[in-house]
């Protein structure tokens, strides 16, 4: 199974690809209506703008540094996932896709590191939660999160996780419990993001981890915007070893292109039988 991931609603009816995701909201805060005939994709707890009109929302650690841009290991700002009323938000965003289309893929889960968060919210929150264990405390604020989110989608509900299979890693990481969030999930997309893909051995390792630590289905999520045609058939053809099916990020006619090549080849290599063979 082949799908593509866009912010062009067009993009998702091309016969190519058997699914398509349309970004509603993404890690900028950038918001469009959600589409009848595509999956719409709900970036949760990255939001620049929001981050930007209430830099209050931004997780912090125990030393008060925010987890925004003006950190160099962070491509966008976080939200904190215990704000109660960022959350609403959110829920009533998947609301409008759910009345779209019933299925609806869940972005950017989870806490940003280890070290987050240590706002006031969540000191309170884990102060008066059932937990001693801060890291469990975490895991709970996800599970929950996942839960009522699952609650409102009727259809397919996906879910992307940050690509490190390591046993573990999600969970102190980003409060990811994977065994728990999989009772509220049908399949988790997993991207593997490269701009050349000039080797895979490194894809080939990562893919085989989650097929080892999930036993939910997963996809794998390619990016394709300035990758030479044949790189992305190499990586696509070891990511659908592992995967359900693959993803083509932010450029349709780039994965187009390379379903096409790949097809091509695949029809020159038929043969039909020895010249002169009745059923030839």
């Amino acid at each position: 199974m082949y799908g593509v991931v866009t912010r062009n609603a067009e993009e998702v009816r091309w016969p190519e690809f058997d699914r398509g995701f349309y970004e509603v909201k993404d890690v900028t805060g950038r918001s469009a209506e959600p589409i009848e005939d595509g999956v719409n994709m709900v970036s949760c707890f990255g939001d620049n703008a929001a981050a930007d009109a209430d830099p209050s929302l931004v997780p912090v650690d125990d030393m008060g540094r925010p987890a925004d841009r003006e950190r160099s290991y962070f491509d966008w700002a976080y939200i904190c996932p215990s704000r109660k009323d960022y959350r609403q938000g959110l829920f009533e965003v998947i609301d409008d896709c759910v009345a779209e289309n019933e299925d609806v893929r869940l972005d950017d889960i989870g806490f940003p590191r280890a070290e987050y968060c240590r706002c006031g919210v969540c000191e309170q929150a884990f102060a008066e939660s059932e937990y001693d264990d801060r890291m469990d405390w975490r895991a709970s604020v996800i599970t929950d999160f996942v839960a009522e989110a699952a609650d409102r989608i009727p259809g397919t509900v996906y879910m992307t996780l940050y690509p490190d299979p390591y046993p573990g890693h999600l969970y102190e990481r980003a409060g990811i419990d994977l065994e728990a969030v999989a009772e509220h999930v049908d399949e988790f997309v997993v991207p593997l993001y490269d701009t050349a893909y000039g080797t895979t051995y490194w894809l080939e390792t990562i893919a085989k981890g989650f097929e080892s630590a999930l036993e939910t289905p997963f996809n794998i999520e390619l990016y394709a915007v300035n990758v030479d045609v044949e790189n992305l058939i190499h990586a696509l053809e070891v990511a659908e070893e592992y995967a359900e099916g693959v993803f083509f990020g932010y450029d349709a006619s780039k994965g187009r292109a390379a379903l096409r090549r790949m097809q091509a080849d695949e029809r020159e290599g038929v043969t039909h039988g020895e010249p002169g063979d009745p059923d030839s």
